[in-house]
Protein backbone atom coordinates (compact mmCIF):
# COMPACT_ATOMS: atom_id res chain seq x y z
CA UNK A 1 0.00 0.00 0.00
CA UNK A 2 1.78 3.01 -0.77
CA UNK A 3 1.95 5.63 1.63
CA UNK A 4 -0.37 8.89 1.20
CA UNK A 5 1.79 11.42 3.36
CA UNK A 6 5.89 11.69 4.11
CA UNK A 7 4.91 10.99 7.90
CA UNK A 8 3.58 7.65 6.90
CA UNK A 9 7.16 6.78 5.50
CA UNK A 10 10.34 5.62 7.60
CA UNK A 11 12.55 8.34 7.04
CA UNK A 12 15.19 9.90 9.62
CA UNK A 13 13.80 12.23 12.30
CA UNK A 14 16.09 14.87 10.39
CA UNK A 15 14.92 14.30 7.63
CA UNK A 16 11.26 14.31 8.46
CA UNK A 17 11.80 17.90 9.58
CA UNK A 18 13.54 19.07 6.98
CA UNK A 19 10.39 18.37 4.75
CA UNK A 20 7.65 19.98 7.38
CA UNK A 21 9.41 23.10 7.23
CA UNK A 22 9.36 23.09 3.42
CA UNK A 23 5.91 22.32 3.67
CA UNK A 24 6.22 18.54 1.71
CA UNK A 25 3.10 16.79 3.02
CA UNK A 26 2.31 14.22 0.64
CA UNK A 27 4.57 12.27 -1.91
CA UNK A 28 4.24 12.40 -5.59
CA UNK A 29 3.39 8.55 -7.19
CA UNK A 30 6.80 8.05 -7.91
CA UNK A 31 7.74 9.19 -4.77
CA UNK A 32 5.08 7.01 -2.93
CA UNK A 33 5.75 3.82 -4.91
CA UNK A 34 9.57 3.68 -5.15
CA UNK A 35 10.49 5.13 -1.71
CA UNK A 36 9.62 1.93 0.25
CA UNK A 37 11.14 -0.65 -2.08
CA UNK A 38 14.77 1.59 -1.80
CA UNK A 39 14.66 1.73 1.99
CA UNK A 40 13.94 -2.07 1.39
CA UNK A 41 17.55 -2.22 -0.42
CA UNK A 42 15.44 -3.33 -3.88
CA UNK A 43 17.59 -2.24 -6.80
CA UNK A 44 14.74 -0.06 -8.99
CA UNK A 45 13.62 0.52 -12.91
CA UNK A 46 12.02 3.85 -12.70
CA UNK A 47 10.03 5.30 -15.79
CA UNK A 48 8.77 8.64 -14.82
CA UNK A 49 9.17 11.86 -17.08
CA UNK A 50 10.79 14.94 -16.18
CA UNK A 51 8.96 16.92 -12.72
CA UNK A 52 7.30 13.91 -11.32
CA UNK A 53 9.43 13.99 -7.73
CA UNK A 54 12.00 11.55 -9.00
CA UNK A 55 14.96 13.67 -7.45
CA UNK A 56 13.13 13.47 -4.36
CA UNK A 57 12.07 9.35 -5.24
CA UNK A 58 16.02 8.40 -4.99
CA UNK A 59 17.43 11.29 -2.43
CA UNK A 60 15.47 10.82 0.40
CA UNK A 61 15.82 7.08 0.94
CA UNK A 62 19.79 7.28 0.02
CA UNK A 63 20.43 10.30 2.58
CA UNK A 64 18.29 8.06 5.01
CA UNK A 65 20.66 4.97 4.55
CA UNK A 66 23.67 7.23 4.91
CA UNK A 67 22.23 8.78 8.34
CA UNK A 68 21.25 5.35 9.63
CA UNK A 69 24.79 3.85 8.51
CA UNK A 70 27.55 6.75 9.32
CA UNK A 71 30.81 6.20 8.12
CA UNK A 72 34.02 8.53 7.46
CA UNK A 73 35.36 9.70 4.38
CA UNK A 74 37.37 8.30 2.21
CA UNK A 75 40.15 10.32 0.16
CA UNK A 76 38.62 10.32 -3.84
CA UNK A 77 35.51 8.48 -3.02
CA UNK A 78 31.91 8.57 -2.65
CA UNK A 79 29.36 5.95 -1.35
CA UNK A 80 26.95 7.31 -3.51
CA UNK A 81 27.30 8.10 -7.46
CA UNK A 82 24.52 9.97 -8.79
CA UNK A 83 24.81 10.57 -12.92
CA UNK A 84 22.69 13.00 -14.96
CA UNK A 85 23.19 14.07 -18.62
CA UNK A 86 23.48 17.79 -18.19
CA UNK A 87 24.83 20.45 -15.81
CA UNK A 88 21.65 21.84 -15.28
CA UNK A 89 19.85 18.45 -13.66
CA UNK A 90 23.25 17.81 -11.86
CA UNK A 91 22.92 21.48 -9.79
CA UNK A 92 19.32 20.55 -9.81
CA UNK A 93 19.82 17.47 -7.76
CA UNK A 94 22.91 18.86 -5.73
CA UNK A 95 20.34 21.63 -4.49
CA UNK A 96 17.50 18.96 -3.70
CA UNK A 97 20.51 16.90 -1.60
CA UNK A 98 21.16 20.30 0.21
CA UNK A 99 17.33 20.98 1.29
CA UNK A 100 16.66 17.36 2.08
CA UNK A 101 20.14 16.79 4.20
CA UNK A 102 19.55 20.09 6.06
CA UNK A 103 20.03 18.71 9.22
CA UNK A 104 21.98 15.79 8.39
CA UNK A 105 26.11 15.71 8.07
CA UNK A 106 26.29 14.31 4.69
CA UNK A 107 29.02 15.85 2.65
CA UNK A 108 28.47 16.23 -1.64
CA UNK A 109 30.48 17.68 -4.50
CA UNK A 110 29.08 18.32 -7.70
CA UNK A 111 31.10 17.20 -10.84
CA UNK A 112 30.76 18.39 -14.50
CA UNK A 113 32.30 19.90 -17.40
CA UNK A 114 32.08 23.53 -18.89
CA UNK A 115 33.80 25.08 -16.13
CA UNK A 116 37.58 24.32 -14.50
CA UNK A 117 38.27 20.95 -12.95
CA UNK A 118 40.70 22.12 -10.02
CA UNK A 119 37.74 23.11 -7.43
CA UNK A 120 36.14 19.92 -7.74
CA UNK A 121 39.40 17.82 -7.55
CA UNK A 122 40.14 19.67 -4.18
CA UNK A 123 36.13 18.79 -3.12
CA UNK A 124 37.50 15.11 -4.11
CA UNK A 125 40.42 15.68 -2.17
CA UNK A 126 38.87 14.16 1.13
CA UNK A 127 36.51 12.40 -0.48
CA UNK A 128 32.38 12.56 -0.23
CA UNK A 129 29.54 10.67 1.03
CA UNK A 130 27.30 12.09 -2.40
CA UNK A 131 28.67 12.56 -5.88
CA UNK A 132 26.45 13.86 -8.69
CA UNK A 133 28.19 14.21 -11.95
CA UNK A 134 28.18 14.16 -15.65
CA UNK A 135 30.03 11.60 -17.48
CA UNK A 136 32.24 13.38 -19.68
CA UNK A 137 34.09 15.22 -16.55
CA UNK A 138 33.65 12.39 -14.42
CA UNK A 139 35.57 10.08 -16.53
CA UNK A 140 38.67 12.94 -17.13
CA UNK A 141 38.95 12.79 -13.63
CA UNK A 142 39.14 9.03 -12.94
CA UNK A 143 41.50 8.88 -15.22
CA UNK A 144 43.56 11.21 -14.40
CA UNK A 145 43.52 9.29 -10.41
CA UNK A 146 41.28 11.81 -9.10
CA UNK A 147 38.48 10.28 -8.02
CA UNK A 148 37.73 6.66 -6.92
CA UNK A 149 34.70 4.57 -7.69
CA UNK A 150 35.48 1.27 -6.19
CA UNK A 151 33.37 2.23 -2.83
CA UNK A 152 30.56 3.30 -4.62
CA UNK A 153 27.02 1.65 -2.51
CA UNK A 154 24.53 3.32 -4.13
CA UNK A 155 24.27 4.16 -7.71
CA UNK A 156 22.02 6.45 -9.48
CA UNK A 157 21.30 6.54 -13.18
CA UNK A 158 18.78 9.45 -13.82
CA UNK A 159 17.23 10.81 -17.28
CA UNK A 160 18.58 7.47 -19.25
CA UNK A 161 16.83 8.26 -22.16
CA UNK A 162 18.37 11.72 -22.66
CA UNK A 163 21.83 10.14 -21.45
CA UNK A 164 21.56 8.34 -24.96
CA UNK A 165 20.22 10.92 -27.12
CA UNK A 166 23.20 12.62 -26.18
CA UNK A 167 25.49 10.13 -27.23
CA UNK A 168 26.64 9.07 -23.70
CA UNK A 169 26.20 5.52 -23.87
CA UNK A 170 29.67 3.80 -24.26
CA UNK A 171 30.81 6.72 -21.27
CA UNK A 172 27.77 5.27 -19.18
CA UNK A 173 29.30 1.62 -19.58
CA UNK A 174 32.67 2.43 -18.70
CA UNK A 175 31.69 4.14 -15.61
CA UNK A 176 29.52 1.13 -14.49
CA UNK A 177 32.70 -1.24 -15.34
CA UNK A 178 34.37 0.70 -12.95
CA UNK A 179 31.57 0.05 -9.67
CA UNK A 180 31.50 -2.47 -7.04
CA UNK A 181 29.47 -5.30 -8.58
CA UNK A 182 28.01 -5.22 -5.15
CA UNK A 183 25.94 -2.18 -5.06
CA UNK A 184 22.11 -0.42 -5.06
CA UNK A 185 21.12 1.17 -8.07
CA UNK A 186 18.52 2.88 -9.17
CA UNK A 187 17.32 3.72 -13.35
CA UNK A 188 15.50 6.42 -14.30
CA UNK A 189 13.96 7.25 -17.69
CA UNK A 190 11.29 8.73 -19.17
CA UNK A 191 10.83 6.28 -22.02
CA UNK A 192 11.54 2.22 -22.05
CA UNK A 193 12.63 1.70 -25.73
CA UNK A 194 14.59 -1.07 -26.39
CA UNK A 195 18.16 0.29 -25.88
CA UNK A 196 17.20 1.53 -22.25
CA UNK A 197 15.81 -1.80 -21.25
CA UNK A 198 18.47 -3.49 -22.57
CA UNK A 199 21.24 -1.08 -20.81
CA UNK A 200 18.84 -1.74 -17.87
CA UNK A 201 19.39 -5.50 -17.67
CA UNK A 202 22.87 -4.50 -17.83
CA UNK A 203 23.05 -2.45 -14.71
CA UNK A 204 20.32 -3.93 -12.45
CA UNK A 205 20.07 -6.76 -10.29
CA UNK A 206 16.17 -8.56 -9.68
CA UNK A 207 14.79 -4.88 -9.74
CA UNK A 208 11.75 -3.82 -8.98
CA UNK A 209 9.22 -1.67 -11.32
CA UNK A 210 7.46 1.88 -10.98
CA UNK A 211 6.04 3.38 -13.72
CA UNK A 212 4.46 6.37 -13.78
CA UNK A 213 1.70 7.03 -16.77
CA UNK A 214 3.11 10.40 -18.12
CA UNK A 215 1.13 13.59 -17.58
CA UNK A 216 0.41 15.03 -20.66
CA UNK A 217 -2.46 17.71 -20.37
CA UNK A 218 -1.32 21.22 -20.72
CA UNK A 219 -2.14 23.53 -18.01
CA UNK A 220 -5.00 26.02 -18.52
CA UNK A 221 -3.38 28.65 -17.84
CA UNK A 222 -1.51 28.65 -20.60
CA UNK A 223 -2.89 30.16 -23.88
CA UNK A 224 -1.41 27.96 -26.77
CA UNK A 225 -1.34 28.76 -30.78
CA UNK A 226 0.00 27.94 -33.44
CA UNK A 227 1.01 29.97 -36.42
CA UNK A 228 1.23 27.99 -39.92
CA UNK A 229 4.41 30.31 -41.43
CA UNK A 230 6.91 29.68 -44.33
CA UNK A 231 11.07 29.25 -42.83
CA UNK A 232 11.65 32.44 -44.44
CA UNK A 233 9.36 34.41 -42.23
CA UNK A 234 9.49 32.74 -38.89
CA UNK A 235 12.44 35.59 -37.92
CA UNK A 236 9.75 38.18 -38.86
CA UNK A 237 6.98 36.48 -36.92
CA UNK A 238 8.75 36.16 -33.90
CA UNK A 239 10.13 39.92 -33.61
CA UNK A 240 6.79 40.51 -33.79
CA UNK A 241 5.64 38.34 -31.44
CA UNK A 242 8.33 39.99 -29.03
CA UNK A 243 7.05 43.59 -29.63
CA UNK A 244 3.73 42.57 -27.92
CA UNK A 245 5.30 41.61 -24.43
CA UNK A 246 4.93 44.33 -21.82
CA UNK A 247 7.66 46.22 -20.31
CA UNK A 248 9.54 43.38 -17.42
CA UNK A 249 7.94 40.48 -19.35
CA UNK A 250 9.87 37.10 -20.02
CA UNK A 251 10.19 35.44 -23.11
CA UNK A 252 11.49 31.78 -23.86
CA UNK A 253 12.49 31.29 -27.13
CA UNK A 254 13.33 27.30 -27.93
CA UNK A 255 15.26 26.31 -31.08
CA UNK A 256 16.55 22.96 -31.99
CA UNK A 257 20.10 23.44 -32.61
CA UNK A 258 22.75 25.18 -30.68
CA UNK A 259 23.96 26.97 -34.04
CA UNK A 260 20.30 28.24 -34.65
CA UNK A 261 19.94 29.40 -30.92
CA UNK A 262 23.32 31.66 -30.70
CA UNK A 263 22.64 32.78 -34.47
CA UNK A 264 18.65 33.25 -33.20
CA UNK A 265 19.93 35.51 -30.09
CA UNK A 266 22.03 37.73 -31.88
CA UNK A 267 19.26 38.54 -34.39
CA UNK A 268 17.23 39.03 -32.03
CA UNK A 269 19.58 41.34 -30.24
CA UNK A 270 20.48 43.19 -32.82
CA UNK A 271 16.71 44.02 -33.81
CA UNK A 272 16.54 45.89 -30.32
CA UNK A 273 15.61 42.88 -28.06
CA UNK A 274 18.46 41.45 -25.59
CA UNK A 275 19.20 38.29 -26.01
CA UNK A 276 21.52 35.27 -24.81
CA UNK A 277 21.41 31.73 -25.56
CA UNK A 278 21.72 28.59 -23.31
CA UNK A 279 22.79 25.72 -24.64
CA UNK A 280 25.65 22.89 -24.67
CA UNK A 281 28.69 25.19 -26.35
CA UNK A 282 28.91 27.36 -23.88
CA UNK A 283 30.37 27.31 -20.61
CA UNK A 284 28.62 26.83 -17.27
CA UNK A 285 29.95 29.88 -15.98
CA UNK A 286 28.33 31.58 -19.04
CA UNK A 287 24.99 29.42 -18.46
CA UNK A 288 25.00 30.79 -15.00
CA UNK A 289 25.35 34.19 -15.93
CA UNK A 290 22.76 34.49 -18.74
CA UNK A 291 20.24 32.39 -16.01
CA UNK A 292 20.93 34.79 -13.73
CA UNK A 293 20.39 38.09 -15.34
CA UNK A 294 17.07 36.54 -16.93
CA UNK A 295 15.22 35.30 -13.90
CA UNK A 296 16.73 39.36 -12.06
CA UNK A 297 14.53 40.48 -15.19
CA UNK A 298 17.26 42.46 -16.71
CA UNK A 299 17.26 40.05 -19.73
CA UNK A 300 13.79 39.98 -21.60
CA UNK A 301 14.47 37.23 -23.72
CA UNK A 302 15.80 33.75 -23.17
CA UNK A 303 16.80 31.28 -26.38
CA UNK A 304 17.31 27.46 -25.52
CA UNK A 305 17.65 24.19 -26.69
CA UNK A 306 15.65 21.10 -25.02
CA UNK A 307 19.25 20.14 -23.02
CA UNK A 308 20.01 23.42 -21.80
CA UNK A 309 16.40 24.44 -20.73
CA UNK A 310 16.11 21.09 -18.35
CA UNK A 311 16.43 22.15 -14.62
CA UNK A 312 15.38 26.04 -16.04
CA UNK A 313 12.66 27.37 -13.24
CA UNK A 314 11.41 30.72 -13.80
CA UNK A 315 8.63 31.84 -12.45
CA UNK A 316 7.78 34.87 -14.09
CA UNK A 317 7.73 33.72 -18.25
CA UNK A 318 4.95 34.89 -20.16
CA UNK A 319 5.45 34.14 -23.35
CA UNK A 320 7.03 30.82 -24.81
CA UNK A 321 7.74 30.43 -28.53
CA UNK A 322 8.49 27.50 -30.48
CA UNK A 323 10.72 28.71 -33.32
CA UNK A 324 11.38 25.32 -33.84
CA UNK A 325 8.48 22.36 -33.11
CA UNK A 326 10.43 19.96 -31.11
CA UNK A 327 10.62 16.98 -32.83
CA UNK A 328 10.18 14.50 -29.62
CA UNK A 329 6.12 15.57 -28.55
CA UNK A 330 7.10 15.40 -25.00
CA UNK A 331 9.09 17.83 -25.17
CA UNK A 332 6.59 20.42 -26.03
CA UNK A 333 5.15 19.70 -22.52
CA UNK A 334 7.78 20.70 -20.80
CA UNK A 335 8.58 23.82 -22.66
CA UNK A 336 5.38 25.50 -22.84
CA UNK A 337 5.47 24.61 -19.07
CA UNK A 338 7.85 27.37 -18.57
CA UNK A 339 4.92 29.63 -18.31
CA UNK A 340 1.84 30.05 -16.41
CA UNK A 341 3.06 28.86 -12.97
CA UNK A 342 2.75 29.62 -9.91
CA UNK A 343 -1.28 30.30 -10.69
CA UNK A 344 0.06 32.72 -13.34
CA UNK A 345 -1.55 32.85 -17.09
CA UNK A 346 0.94 32.53 -19.95
CA UNK A 347 0.96 31.98 -23.24
CA UNK A 348 2.68 29.77 -25.73
CA UNK A 349 3.08 30.54 -29.45
CA UNK A 350 4.45 27.28 -31.78
CA UNK A 351 5.33 28.26 -35.34
CA UNK A 352 4.77 25.78 -38.10
CA UNK A 353 6.36 25.42 -41.25
CA UNK A 354 5.53 22.98 -43.79
CA UNK A 355 8.27 20.40 -43.03
CA UNK A 356 7.36 20.73 -39.49
CA UNK A 357 3.23 19.57 -39.78
CA UNK A 358 3.75 15.64 -38.46
CA UNK A 359 6.19 17.39 -35.29
CA UNK A 360 2.24 19.65 -35.02
CA UNK A 361 0.44 16.12 -35.27
CA UNK A 362 2.30 14.60 -33.24
CA UNK A 363 1.93 17.24 -30.16
CA UNK A 364 -1.94 17.25 -31.03
CA UNK A 365 -2.05 12.99 -30.77
CA UNK A 366 0.02 13.28 -27.32
CA UNK A 367 -1.90 16.23 -25.72
CA UNK A 368 -5.19 14.89 -27.40
CA UNK A 369 -6.16 18.75 -28.43
CA UNK A 370 -6.36 20.67 -31.18
CA UNK A 371 -3.75 23.48 -30.78
CA UNK A 372 -5.62 26.76 -32.13
CA UNK A 373 -4.51 28.05 -34.88
CA UNK A 374 -3.90 32.25 -35.01
CA UNK A 375 -4.18 33.45 -38.59
CA UNK A 376 -4.14 36.84 -37.61
CA UNK A 377 -0.46 38.17 -38.84
CA UNK A 378 0.70 38.51 -42.11
CA UNK A 379 2.95 35.94 -42.67
CA UNK A 380 -0.44 33.24 -42.10
CA UNK A 381 0.02 30.53 -45.11
CA UNK A 382 -3.53 30.05 -45.12
CA UNK A 383 -3.39 26.82 -48.13
CA UNK A 384 -1.12 25.44 -45.71
CA UNK A 385 -3.65 25.42 -42.85
CA UNK A 386 -6.31 23.48 -44.73
CA UNK A 387 -3.98 20.56 -45.51
CA UNK A 388 -4.12 17.23 -44.04
CA UNK A 389 -1.56 16.16 -42.02
CA UNK A 390 1.54 14.59 -43.20
CA UNK A 391 0.60 16.16 -46.96
CA UNK A 392 3.59 18.55 -48.61
CA UNK A 393 1.95 21.94 -49.49
CA UNK A 394 2.13 23.28 -52.90
CA UNK A 395 5.22 25.26 -53.68
CA UNK A 396 4.51 29.28 -52.89
CA UNK A 397 5.49 32.18 -54.73
CA UNK A 398 8.40 34.39 -53.58
CA UNK A 399 5.62 37.03 -52.00
CA UNK A 400 3.91 34.55 -50.36
CA UNK A 401 7.28 32.73 -48.41
CA UNK A 402 8.65 30.24 -50.70
CA UNK A 403 10.04 27.33 -48.16
CA UNK A 404 14.00 27.56 -47.91
CA UNK A 405 16.31 24.74 -48.77
CA UNK A 406 18.58 26.22 -46.16
CA UNK A 407 16.37 27.40 -43.41
CA UNK A 408 15.55 30.45 -41.69
CA UNK A 409 18.09 31.58 -38.93
CA UNK A 410 17.89 29.73 -36.09
CA UNK A 411 15.52 26.89 -37.31
CA UNK A 412 17.58 23.62 -36.72
CA UNK A 413 17.29 21.79 -39.94
CA UNK A 414 17.69 21.32 -43.70
CA UNK A 415 16.05 18.96 -46.08
CA UNK A 416 16.59 15.65 -44.88
CA UNK A 417 18.13 14.92 -48.24
CA UNK A 418 20.86 17.36 -47.98
CA UNK A 419 22.32 16.61 -45.32
CA UNK A 420 25.94 14.45 -44.94
CA UNK A 421 25.64 11.31 -42.91
CA UNK A 422 27.79 12.39 -40.11
CA UNK A 423 29.30 9.79 -36.99
CA UNK A 424 27.52 10.94 -33.61
CA UNK A 425 29.70 12.34 -31.16
CA UNK A 426 28.65 12.59 -27.53
CA UNK A 427 27.25 16.04 -26.86
CA UNK A 428 28.56 18.31 -24.20
CA UNK A 429 26.80 17.53 -20.87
Amino acid sequence: MNPTSFEALPLAAPIQRALAERGYTTPSPIQAQSIPLLLQGRDLLGCAQTGTGKTAAFSLPILDALHRDPQGLRPKSARVLVLTPTRELASQVGKSLENYGTYLKSRHALVYGGVGQRPQVDAMRKGVDILVACPGRLLDLVQQGFIDLSRVEFFVLDEVDRMLDMGFQRDVQKIVSLLPAKRQSLFFSATLAPPIVKLAHEILQNPASVTIEPEVRTSDRVDQSVCFVARENKRALLLDQLSRQGKGELSIVFSRTKHGASKLARQITQAGFAAEAIHGNRTQSQRDRTLEKFRAGRLPVLVATDVAARGVDVRDVTLVVNFDLPNEPEAYVHRIGRTGRAGATGRAVSFCSEDEREYLRDIEKLIRQEVSVDAGHEWHLEDFSKLPVGRPAAKKSAKQGRPSRGGAPGDGAKPARSRRRRRRRPAKA
